[in-house]
Formats: C-alpha cells, structure tokens, sequence
C-alpha cells in the first residue's frame, strides 16, 4: 500500500456498518486528515450533506442521499452512464451516483488546474437499496466512486469533523468550495444559468414523467412520486441520531432476522414526547429500562417477519377492531364502543421474535389509535426488585407512568409469581392488577412475557391475571426452512455470499442441531446470529491468510469457512 493513497484505501475497506464509525475516527484520532461538513457542494450535489477528507496527497468526498427507504426508492442502476434512473410505473429520478461522478470529476479538474496531482475518491452513502450494487462495484470503482446502499435515516448520524485550518488538506478544500461558486458547463445535461441545480432537477424530472407516463400507460399514475417522498423526508424532526443509539439497540437479539429493526433507523420521528429509562427504585438505588421508540412503519415491519402467520393474524384483528371502533364514533357519536383489551401473553423461548414484536405491537396500536406515544418500555424481576421494603411499590408506578401511551413488557413474568412467602416479587403483578383496574388507565398496554409453561402455569393459578389478558401469542421455534431464511437475510446485510457446497455444508448441520436441540437452551434466530458470527471470523481469518486476488473471494464463503456447530447441551437436573 502506497502511503500518500492510504487515506483513499482506508475508505475503500470500510462496509455499511463501519464507514461512520471510521469518519468519526479520523476527525478525533487522525490529525494529520483534515475534514469538514457543507451543507450541500454546487453544482451537482447542492442538496445533499458533504464530508470531504483532505490531506497531503488525497481528497475524499463523502455523499449523504437521504432519499428515504421505502420500495419506491429501490431501482436498478442499468444504465450507470446517464443522469436517470427508471423503473417501471416510476417517476424517473435522477441517479445520485451520476451526480457524485460528475462532482469528483470536477474536484479532479479543479485541482490539475492548480498543478496539484491529488488522487480523489467520491464515496455515496444511500438509504437507497441498489439491487445489483455487486454487479456495479467494478464499473464505478473505475470512476473512483464507492456505493454503500441501504442505510436508514441518514440525516440523523451524528458525525465529527476536524476542520484545523493548519493541516494541509485545508488548503485542497478552499480550492474546491472556491471553484464550486465558478461556472461549470456539464457534458451530459446543459444547466440553465438563472436556474438552481435542485430547480432544473425537478423541472427535467418533471417533463421526463409526462413523457415516461405517455408510453407507460398502464403504470400506477397514484403512486407517490420519489420528489415529494424526499421532500416529505426533509420536513421530518426528531432528535439527533448518535452511535449510542444505534450501538444500545443492535443489542436486542431477540428478533425474528436482522431485517426486523436492527437498529433505530426506523423510528417514528413524528412520535410525542418519549420518557428516559431512569428508575429510582429509592434515594439510594436507581435502574435503567429500555425504551424502544416506536417506528414509522409497522404493518411493513410486520409483513418482513419470519414465519408468525397467526400472530400477524391476530394483530390484524386488533388493529381491524380498533379501526372499526373509531369510525363508528365518528358516524355515530355516542354508541357504545366494542371493549378492546390491549393486554397481551406472549409466549416463547428466546430467539423467536418478543421483543421485535412488542415493538411493532405498539407501533401499530399507535397508528390506529388505540395508543397515543406507541413506545415500548422494557422490564424484567430486577427492575421491581430493590433493596428497600416498599421499592416494588414505587417502581411499579413509575414504570407505569414511563410506558403510559405505549406498551410496558415484562420479560420472563413468571419469575415474579413465587410461591415464597417472603419474595417481594409477589407484590408486583397484583400491583398492576390493581392499576388495570383504575379506568384512566386505558391508554397502556401491559405484555408478559415467558417460556409457555411456567407461563401458562402462573395464569391457572392467577384466575384474577387471565381475565386481564385475554390477548395471547404463541411464538413457536422456528422450522429450519425459516432458519435457512434468516440465515440469507443476515448474510445479505454483509453482502456475504455462500457457495453452493457450503449452503449444502451448513444446511446440514443446522439440520441435525435442530434435531438434536433441547428446548430449555435452543436459542432460534440468537443460535443463528452466534453460529455466523463463528463462521465470520473463520472466513475472514482464511482471506487475511490466504490474500486471494480475486475480489469476490473476499465476500464469498466456502465450505472450509463452515465451522462445526455447537448444539447447547441440556441443562443438568437435580433428582432421580
């Protein structure tokens, strides 16, 4: 590796989950890398965030397109030489990737023309999904361009810059800004003068459409068009998107795939007001609980869901009930209302999805108007449990003030039901019994949580509990079709590809682990996500090895790569 292209090569390692991390590296760690953030770079990227890196030998200009992330939003960049993108029924759009070429080619221009021989590189971070990126990589590395699809809410990371006037790359900077106030007559679309960029974008899109919809007559003329979706995307606020935010939330690994809110990204920003996680359990104790914000769209995070078909059944009649109910009071003010208890069971070993599904649960009820915030707060025994007599009291209460407007889930419930005379854990549940009953109390919804039998057993006991949650879901372990499909979802996220004899290796051991598996410690998706994390570093291990010089070996996983699983053993017992 040639020193002065370090700079350059440093980027060109990085992946979707690693680039922010590594700009925000560079402005603290790195002094000798100058950077900066503009509001927009003339002429081709004026509305668009910018992060250029500059130093002795090297500029690197980062791309934000907060585009949105809705299916109207994918496209398939066939063509990569022109400045449009079209899909069938769409609206064509103009390609972000064409606009970065054209702006690294100008950056390139600009400073030959002061005699400086800088290499450069233009990086696109897109919350588009580019379905044959892959394919594409060859193409615009040749442009000095770099694409990394299929981010969410952009707008919202929170990255550093060290913007020190003394380091070199200061200097390559000012040119650039300096020449992007000049004029610059593009090779593939004449600009108006008296026009802005974003201006003749929209009027050329525009006018394209009208000819687009002439001989696509058949296309869906109600879809919304991505201009409006993007400006729709700008008037969104919501607080300032950090690391610890996306880092504190890929720890819930109680989920269905790693395509079921992974992270924060797809967060309600419209969403009231959201309480901290902060509990005093007395003067001298305070606790944490989760709080996850609710999202913006539900009923697709739902759809995404492995398996589940009778949980997203039911859900479905809930939200259809509440639905109905709202628009009969509005035909008819005053007519009794059909009593909906949002009160739920969720029951199911760890890995099948509670947590994801609480979430969305909350969500959903949000947006048909059963709840007002559709936030989740999450508790378990050691919440409730303090030091002090009296703390169960004072905690349930707050905790019931945190989740009011959304959803309190208490994570394996049945630990607080036991049969010792003394366990203060007895008094939390009637507690909350004695909540339920206080009719101001309608807009929270309270899930429990739990293995199913401890679970089942804690409600036959408590008669008074079961009449309270009439709600119950089963969320049964996954086949091992459903594990195969989870697998593929992880692995696209990775860009990751396996051969075809290493799908035949490792469909075979999921196959006998499934088999062999005991259900006190089979953890469903979470087995899943520690077997690839495994074969992870076994593959990246092999490639530092080996150093192949084919570039797609580096993504691609063979059957050496496919360790031998661990099937957890059963617990031992007591007894004879």
């Amino acid at each position: 590796m040639r020193k002065e292209n370090r700079l350059i090569n440093d980027f060109k390692w990085q992946d979707r989950d690693s680039i922010c991390r590594h700009m925000n590296a560079l402005a603290t760690f790195n002094y000798a890398v100058y950077s900066t953030h503009l509001r927009g770079l003339r002429p081709h990227l004026a509305d668009n965030d910018i992060y250029i890196y500059a130093d002795e030998a090297t500029v690197v200009l980062v791309c934000l397109d907060c585009c949105g992330n809705g299916a109207e939003q994918t496209y398939n960049e066939s063509e990569v030489t022109g400045p449009f993108i079209y899909s069938e029924g769409k609206e064509p759009r103009v390609s972000m990737v064409w606009k970065l070429m054209q702006a690294v080619k100008q950056v390139k221009k600009c400073l030959k023309a002061q005699d400086k021989e800088i290499k450069v590189l233009g990086i696109l971070l897109t919350e588009a999904d580019i379905v044959n990126v892959v394919d594409l990589e060859e193409y615009w590395e040749s442009k000095d361009i770099k694409v990394l699809d299929y981010f969410r809410r952009l707008k919202y990371r929170n990255i550093r810059v060290n913007d020190d006037a003394d380091l070199p790359g200061n200097a390559y900077v000012n040119a650039i800004l300096d020449d992007a106030d000049g004029e610059f007559s593009d090779e593939h679309v004449e600009t108006p003068t008296d026009l802005s960029q974003a201006e003749f974008d929209k009027m050329l899109t525009e006018f394209l459409f009208r000819e687009y919809e002439k001989s696509h007559s058949d296309g869906d003329s109600d879809d919304e068009s991505g201009a409006d979706k993007e400006e729709a995307d700008d008037d969104e606020t919501d607080e300032e998107y950090s690391a610890d935010e996306e880092a504190s939330d890929e720890e819930d690994d109680d989920d269905l795939s790693d395509d079921s809110l992974s992270d924060d990204d797809d967060e309600d920003s419209s969403s009231p007001f959201i309480p901290d996680g902060t509990i005093e359990q007395n003067n001298n104790v305070q606790v944490e609980v989760e709080i996850l914000r609710p999202i913006a769209n539900p009923r697709e995070e739902l759809d995404k869901l492995v398996g589940c078909d009778d949980i997203k059944h039911r859900m479905d009649e809930l939200v259809a009930l509440t639905s109905y109910n709202k628009r009969m009071l509005e035909l008819f003010p005053g007519s009794k209302q059909h009593a909906v208890s949002l009160h739920s069971i969720f029951l199911g070993r760890p890995g099948t999805g509670k947590t994801t599904v609480c979430k969305i649960f909350g969500s959903l009820m949000r947006q048909a108007g059963a709840l007002t915030k559709g936030h989740v707060v999450v508790c378990d025994r050691g919440t409730f449990i303090g030091s002090l007599w009296g703390d169960e009291e004072r905690v349930v209460r707050q905790v019931v003030e945190k989740a009011q407007g959304g959803v309190l889930m208490i994570d394996e419930a049945y630990l607080l039901d036991s049969h010792h005379p003394h366990d203060p854990g007895r008094a939390v549940l009637p507690l909350l019994m004695n909540i339920l009953a206080d009719e101001t109390r309608r807009d929270i919804a309270i899930v429990l949580c739990g293995y199913k039998e401890p679970m089942m057993k804690m409600l036959d006991i408590n008669q008074g509990l079961a009449s309270r949650f009439p709600n119950k879901f089963e969320f049964k372990d996954f086949t091992v079709d459903e594990l195969m499909e989870i697998t593929r979802r992880r692995l696209k996220d990775y860009d990751l590809i396996l051969t075809d004899q290493a799908w035949q290796k490792y469909r075979s051991l999921i196959s006998q682990a499934y088999q062999a598996r005991d259900s006190e410690t089979w953890g469903n998706a979470r087995f899943i996500a520690n077997q690839l994390e495994r074969i992870y570093i076994q593959h990246a291990s092999r490639c530092v090895s080996q150093q192949p010089a084919d570039k797609l070996s580096w993504r691609t996983i063979i059957p050496e790569d496919i360790v031998p699983i661990e099937v957890p053993k059963p617990k031992a017992r007591i007894g004879f």
